[in-house]
C-alpha cells in the first residue's frame, strides 16, 4: 500500500479527466495529486477525510478538494451499493484559461477557496451530482460545456463550508507523506484496540518526544487528539447502523463509556445518544 501521487496523462489535451464510478472501497487509498478534484458520491455513508479533516457524510457527498491536499478515497469502507464520479481539473486550467478572463472571476474564486477543501450541500449538492453522473454520456463538446456549467453553478452557490479555517498546505515530503500514510494506516488497522503513542514511535524508528513534535508539526493535532477524532468518526458509523452506545464505545477502541461520552461531545459538539436520537429522528 504506497502513497500515490496521481496525473492526468501529459499525451492528453484535456483539462478534465472523468473517472466513472470507481470501486475502491476496499482500499484504504491516502493520495494525493497536483490536479483539483471534485467528488460526488451517492448511496452511502462515510468518511470524509480531507488534508487535517476528518467527518461524516450521510447519503451523499459533494466536495472540490484543491490541489496536493492528501485526501482518502471516499468510499473507503463502505458495504452498501453506491455510486461515484469524480473529476480531475489539470492546474493548468486555472493558470493559462481562467485567471486570464475577467468575465470567470467568480470561478477563480471558486478554484481558490479548493485550498480549504469546500463541501456542498441542499440543493447545489443534489443539481451538481446529477450533472456528474451524465458527464459519461456526453460527446466530448457537450461533456466541455457540461462541467463548465457544473463549475459555474459551484462558483455561484452559498451551500457549502470550508472544510479547515486556514488554506491546506501540503506540508510533507515524499519521504514524510509516506511515513503518515503509514501512519494512518496502522490507525485504520488497530483503532479497535489500545495504541500507545510508545508503539506509534518505536513503529516510526522515533524517541517518544521527537515523534509527539513530529506529528503535531505534521498534522496541526496530537497523537492522542487524532486518534480520538478518527476513533469518533468510526463511531458515529456504527451508531447509524444500528449500534447502541456501549457497543460501539468499545468497538472503537475506548476502554471508558464516560471517556467515550466526553470525547463524543468535544470533537461533535453533542452526546453519542442525542447524536443518535437525531439522526433516527431525521
Amino acid at each position: 500500500m504506497k502513497i500515490e501521487l496521481e496525473t492526468i496523462e501529459p499525451a492528453s489535451k484535456s483539462p478534465f479527466r472523468l473517472l466513472h464510478d470507481p470501486k475502491l472501497s476496499h482500499l484504504f487509498y491516502w493520495h494525493f495529486h497536483p490536479e483539483y478534484e471534485i467528488v460526488y458520491i451517492e448511496g452511502a455513508n462515510g468518511t470524509r477525510h480531507v488534508g487535517d479533516h476528518i467527518s461524516e457524510y450521510e447519503e451523499s457527498d459533494l466536495v472540490l478538494i484543491g490541489a496536493n491536499i492528501p485526501h482518502l478515497n471516499f468510499d473507503y469502507g463502505v458495504k452498501t451499493t453506491y455510486r461515484e464520479e469524480v473529476l480531475h481539473i489539470k492546474p493548468s486550467f486555472k493558470s493559462t484559461f481562467v485567471d486570464p478572463i475577467p468575465e470567470l472571476k467568480n470561478l477563480n474564486r471558486l478554484l481558490d477557496l479548493s485550498r480549504y477543501g469546500i463541501a456542498f450541500h441542499g440543493e447545489t449538492k443534489k443539481v451538481v451530482g446529477q450533472l456528474l453522473k451524465e458527464l459519461h454520456t456526453l460527446k466530448p463538446f457537450e461533456y466541455f460545456m457540461a462541467i463548465m456549467n457544473i463549475l459555474k453553478r459551484l462558483s455561484q452557490s452559498n451551500e457549502f463550508k470550508l472544510l479547515h479555517k486556514k488554506p491546506y498546505k501540503n506540508r510533507y515530503s515524499k519521504k514524510e507523506q509516506s511515513r503518515i500514510r503509514d501512519i494512518y494506516a496502522l490507525i485504520d488497522k488497530r483503532y479497535q484496540g489500545k495504541i500507545s503513542v510508545d508503539e506509534v514511535a518505536q513503529f516510526c524508528n522515533l524517541t517518544k518526544p521527537a515523534f509527539c513534535r513530529y506529528f503535531k508539526k505534521a498534522t496541526g493535532s496530537t497523537f492522542v487528539e487524532f486518534l480520538n477524532q478518527y476513533r469518533i468518526s468510526q463511531s458515529k458509523r456504527l451508531l447509524l447502523s444500528g449500534k447502541n452506545v456501549s457497543e460501539t464505545c468499545f468497538e472503537c477502541g475506548f476502554e471508558s463509556l464516560s471517556y467515550f461520552n466526553r470525547t463524543f461531545k468535544k470533537v461533535t459538539g453533542e452526546n453519542p445518544s442525542a447524536f443518535k436520537k437525531r439522526l433516527q429522528s431525521n
